[in-house]
């Protein structure tokens, strides 16, 4: 099949980055180009010769838009089958142009639904009816019509056009399929939008998830799986899929989980923050008034378990910073961070024994993460829950022991209270200076976790540090063993049958106690 050499184009964009240049180089081509109003507008002040639609099938646009491209002669030029006889005689005989080339962007439908304060009507209004129609009718005819519905795609639209005076079919069909998501993806948007509008339930009757593949991955968690990564376009806030990588080998399946991990954990502390994470558990983190002292103490938590971590920052790694990992003896798979200066990402490209392989990923500036869903898989179906990213009220958090705690220890626990959130469960941290000192994840009993903490921090670590339990302790006897290892302060969410045993044992054993009211199981 021949493709048809592209001598008009219908340009109707919402999202009009790079469009003025885009159509100039189609004009400069001889491509006649037919357009609706505000692109119109925009185009003519590029100075580019434009035909509005109107002229085109005199017929006006009205109701403030609503109506502009919705007519035969438009729909009719898009869909007609170059090599159909009939088709080209139809057009012919109702003076109706045939439209080899289609550029449209639809309203910003997510955008507009996202900002404070939103009314319904304003929503409606930004429901796009045209557009999907003339995207969906030129994927429908992608052998003859090249559709182009993201401003990404016109470099090589255009870079095909000048070699060629068309598109190869191929292009038209991948064209074609990235169409279809896209008004896919808009049309999921709207429906659970209103979906959600006429209840009062949090969860939409229907869910749709819409992301988009970046790319292939090695492999996945282990080397015989197969995995990809894909994006969320309605992620705004700063993070790891959309990160910019400045130095090494592509990232592992692994390497994602456990950087999420390390990115989260610093994100939305106030002082400079180090997390250094291993199998999507932290074996250190801590913060301090600059970042190289958080990253020593980060480092120092258990220096053993750190060999072959990853590593997150909350503010632009600077080159003292980097220095002093090059200088470790400890191995570093991947480093995430808002920024790097130019002289630390040149120290870490070149001074370390690992330079060549480590994974330098630079995601911008950090805000608190926005409260999302988070999604769990089943065999058969999906688990959603909303994420566990907001903070706590510690206007709720209850002294459950006797006495006052000072301002120095109600920081500590501050610290290990958000710390153990990040510990998979049963998960206790103990924490002192602001630094993680001993960690116990994962176990079956929390006795253990309390056990493994007190055995990674050792005796003088553990000797007046503040432990943080992520749920409440079903006996006494933890306490037994906190006490024994020196441990002044405890933080956990209570809720036990055993509150007032275990309340009493802290005050026995001369520890005060905090009961935060919420729980942060990490399962």
């Amino acid at each position: 099949m021949d493709s048809p050499v592209i001598k008009r184009a219908l340009i109707s964009v919402s999202d009009k980055s790079g469009v003025a240049d885009f159509a100039r180089e189609l004009a400069d081509a001889g491509i006649e180009i037919v357009s609706t109003g505000g692109t119109k507008r925009h185009l003519d002040e590029s100075g580019i010769k434009v035909t509005e639609i109107s002229e085109y099938t005199q017929f006006p646009e009205m109701m403030d838009g609503r109506v502009k491209t919705l007519h035969p002669k438009v729909f009719a030029g898009i869909l007609c089958r170059h090599n159909l006889p009939t088709d080209m005689t139809s057009i012919a005989e109702h003076g109706i142009l045939p439209f080899e080339l289609v550029v449209v962007n639809l309203y910003p439908f997510a955008q507009t639904i996202a900002r404070a304060g939103v009314t319904m009507e304003q929503a409606v209004e930004q429901i796009d009816i045209g557009g999907p129609s003339l995207i969906r009718a030129a994927a429908k005819n992608s052998d003859f019509a090249t559709v182009v519905c993201d401003p990404q795609q016109y470099d090589n639209v255009l870079s095909e056009i000048s070699k060629n005076g068309c598109t190869e079919l191929q292009t038209r069909k991948t064209l074609m399929a990235a169409a279809f998501q896209h008004t896919a993806r808009y049309d999921a948007t709207i429906a659970e939008y209103f979906s959600n509008s006429q209840t009062s339930d949090r969860f939409p009757q229907t869910l749709n998830v819409g992301l988009t593949k970046k790319y292939d991955l090695r492999y996945g968690e282990n080397s015989h799986l197969e995995a990809a990564l894909y994006s969320n376009a309605d992620q705004s806030d700063a993070n790891l899929v959309n990160a910019q990588q400045l130095n090494g080998k592509q990232l592992s399946y692994n390497n994602y989980l456990d950087l999420d991990s390390a990115l989260a954990m610093v994100r939305g502390l106030k002082r400079p923050a180090c997390s250094v994470i291993k199998h999507n558990n932290p074996c250190g983190a801590a913060v301090a008034d600059d970042l190289k002292t958080a990253c020593e103490r980060g480092f120092a938590g258990d220096p053993v378990s750190a060999f072959g971590s990853v590593v997150g920052f909350n503010r632009t790694v600077d080159n003292t910073t980097a220095e002093f990992l090059a200088a470790g003896e400890f191995f570093v798979e991947a480093i995430v961070a808002p920024n790097f200066e130019p002289a630390a990402l040149e120290t870490l490209k070149t001074k370390p024994k690992w330079k060549k392989n480590v994974r330098l990923l630079e995601v911008g500036d950090l805000q608190p993460e926005s409260q999302s869903w988070d999604y769990r898989n089943l065999v058969g179906g999906m688990l959603v829950q909303v994420s566990d990213s907001g903070s706590d009220n510690e206007q709720e958090w209850k002294v459950a022991t006797e006495g006052s705690i000072d301002d120095q220890t109600m920081r500590e626990l501050e610290f290990g209270w958000h710390m153990v959130r990040f510990v998979k469960s049963n998960a206790i941290t103990l924490s002192k200076n602001e630094s993680l000192v001993g960690v116990g994840a994962g176990q079956m009993s929390r006795v253990d976790s309390v056990d493994i903490s007190i055995r990674k921090a050792g005796p003088d670590r553990a000797a007046g540090s503040v432990l943080a339990s992520d749920a409440f302790f079903p006996f006494a006897d933890s306490i037994a063993a906190a006490a024994q290892a020196g441990v002044k302060a405890i933080i956990q969410p209570g809720g036990s049958v055993r509150d007032e045993e275990v309340i009493k044992a802290c005050n026995e054993h001369g520890i005060q106690m905090v009961l935060t009211g919420r729980r942060h199981f990490r399962h």
